[in-house]
């Protein structure tokens, strides 16, 4: 009698590669893996279908199809186990820590935001942060970023005066640092902090939790390449669905 542990059969996803097309193959089929998995036809556990085969029935070769599963490996939406081989990762957001809007992370997962405030300030302490003169008046944001229909996370931000023009209307349809660079605005640097804690009333009314849920919070003050300040950002996040990937290099 077998004793070994049941082997589950890799669903085959059907891929169209156009081989005409100026978008690079391995591309190609990441987005449609991509897809496969966001609309359910992968789903969480789910074997994935190995290196050789996957090259084999597409007529790809193995490094264009290893840069494709690469792809979706970093994104958070596959997962590689020794021994195990690759499976379809949970439904969970990664996102790295880096200067990227959250919006933009979530391409594929039909993002959506709610303008839940958006006001001039003056707030000292924010000011600090971002080494302005305590009676600067701030563009002060706040959003709900929805994942489809799931809130995900509340995002409050502080823009100083140069970006106080970004609207409300802009806002619900695009993610922040995409509308401070059309601006002339880029951040390179910032000071981040990642914690957790338990939600405050408001947190737990907008992204659904009960008392004994955690968030993950995230600040960050962030500056342009002469230092002059871009915005500071105090975030929160539904623990359950979200992580946030940190890279440590050996120094």
């Amino acid at each position: 009698m077998w004793r070994g542990k049941v082997r589950f059969m890799a669903l085959q996803v059907a891929v169209t590669i156009d081989r005409s097309s100026p978008v690079p193959l391995y591309h190609q089929l990441a987005e449609q893996l991509r897809a496969a998995i966001d609309d359910g036809r992968l789903q969480p556990g789910d074997p994935f279908e190995n290196e050789i085969a996957l090259a084999a029935r597409l007529d790809l070769s193995r490094p264009t199809v290893r840069r494709a599963i690469a792809e979706l490996v970093s994104q958070g939406l596959l997962l590689r186990r020794r021994g195990l081989g690759t499976t379809v990762a949970n439904r969970k957001v990664h996102r790295r820590a880096g200067l990227t809007s959250l919006y933009d992370d979530l391409a594929g997962r039909h993002p959506s935001t709610v303008v839940l405030g958006h006001e001039l300030v003056r707030d000292e302490r924010i000011a600090a942060e971002l080494d302005l003169p305590p009676d600067v008046d701030l563009l002060s944001i706040v959003r709900l970023r929805l994942a489809g229909d799931q809130p995900l996370a509340l995002l409050r931000n502080w823009l100083p005066p140069r970006s106080a023009g970004v609207t409300r209307e802009e806002l619900t349809s695009h993610g922040l640092y995409p509308l401070l660079r059309a601006r002339g605005v880029r951040a390179v640097v910032a000071h981040q902090e990642i914690g957790a804690r338990t939600p405050t009333a408001f947190e737990r009314r907008h992204l659904g939790l009960k008392a004994t849920e955690p968030v993950l919070t995230m600040t960050r003050s962030a500056f342009d390449a002469a230092g002059v300040a871009v915005e500071y950002g105090d975030h929160s996040y539904r623990a359950r669905d979200y992580t946030i990937d940190v890279t440590i290099d050996e120094r």
